[in-house]
């Protein structure tokens, strides 16, 4: 097919090429956005390749249409940044990669519980001015801590094997309990009874009108006082208004942000010789105990070559009027 890839940085022309040696699509990068400013760079594509920040609403579609675009590919697990009804109204099929590495996810959650624990950030800095005291820099073992888990698909499983291998005991809860958790051990409750228990607490689940601000100031009311809180899953989950303001109280003992409800225009980009001005996020960003990595967790060599193998392999479906088990 051919295929214009919008919001493509260096490493994903590297790894969508080195992909598409066994698929032979025509691939065209932009480093842009796609948007209606943009849409006419897809002119005579019969596809077009999206990330996670590019809004592909109604009216877009119907510009898509008009140049002939007739899928959505999709080089990520969330689709919720696309008018799903208007696509099908307008006949554009709508693929995307549910499962790339879930354990780049997973180790990406471990390694921020583990650098806010040890204070690793802090100490980094201290040494290399010379400070090697240690005061201020005390952590907890893993070992015999609760850890909440919301949300047990794949990467929350993972997890799940990950804190138990470390000794923590691991609450879930999750609409749809998972039979591989049960069977490692953990323990799934109400939403209700995790909070409060968990030292530790991770979201990986999706992001819908149910669990938008899923972690808001009544659930942090219910959570243990000095409890970490880490998010990999999707910004909205957690009302960051709500969670500064417990992090000022210190309700919440540690913060870890790998996603960020504002993320779409910070997010992938160099800002570094410009003001921000996200007073939020500038907020956020003082606190000594929070962690905030720019949307990295999937950000593994695994992970980007099956993106870019699922995402080619899913045109190849949609060309030949096969069946796509990724079609949403």
């Amino acid at each position: 097919m051919r295929v214009a890839v919008f919001s493509s940085k260096p490493y994903d022309q590297e790894s969508l090429t080195r992909a598409n040696a066994a698929f032979a699509h025509e691939l065209q990068f932009f480093e842009a956005a796609l948007n209606p400013q943009t849409c006419s760079l897809a002119e005579n594509a019969e596809a077009v390749c999206v990330f996670v920040h590019d809004q592909i609403d109604a009216h877009l579609l119907r510009c898509l249409v008009g140049r002939g675009v007739k899928a959505v590919a999709l080089r990520c697990a969330g689709f919720n940044n696309v008018d799903l009804p208007a696509a099908h109204e307008v006949g554009i099929e709508v693929v995307r990669v549910p499962a790339y590495s879930p354990y780049a996810v997973a180790e990406h959650a471990v390694a921020m519980m583990l650098t806010l624990n040890r204070h690793t950030h802090r100490a980094y800095n201290r040494v290399r001015e010379g400070n090697f005291a240690l005061n201020g820099l005390l952590g907890f073992d893993m070992n015999g801590k609760k850890v909440g888990i919301v949300g047990t698909g794949r990467i929350g499983t993972v997890l799940a094997r990950i804190m138990i291998g470390f000794g923590c005991t691991v609450l879930a809860y999750d609409l749809y309990p998972n039979d591989e958790c049960k069977a490692l051990g953990v323990r799934y409750v109400s939403l209700d009874e995790l909070l409060p228990q968990s030292d530790i607490i991770s979201l990986h689940c999706p992001l819908s009108e149910e669990t938008r601000h899923l972690i808001d100031s009544k659930a942090i009311g219910k959570m243990k006082c000095g409890a970490m809180l880490i998010n990999t899953g999707r910004g909205a989950l957690i009302d960051t208004r709500a969670v500064i303001a417990a992090l000022k109280r210190g309700h919440i003992g540690a913060l870890g942000l790998d996603v960020y409800e504002q993320e779409e225009n910070l997010f992938f980009e160099d800002h570094s010789e410009e003001i921000i001005q996200d007073d939020v996020l500038e907020r956020l960003m003082t606190f000594p105990n929070v962690l905030v990595t720019a949307h990295q967790g999937f950000f593994t060599r695994e992970a980007i070559d099956a993106i870019a193998k699922t995402t080619l392999n899913n045109l190849k479906q949609v060309e030949a009027g096969e069946l796509c088990p990724n079609r949403l």
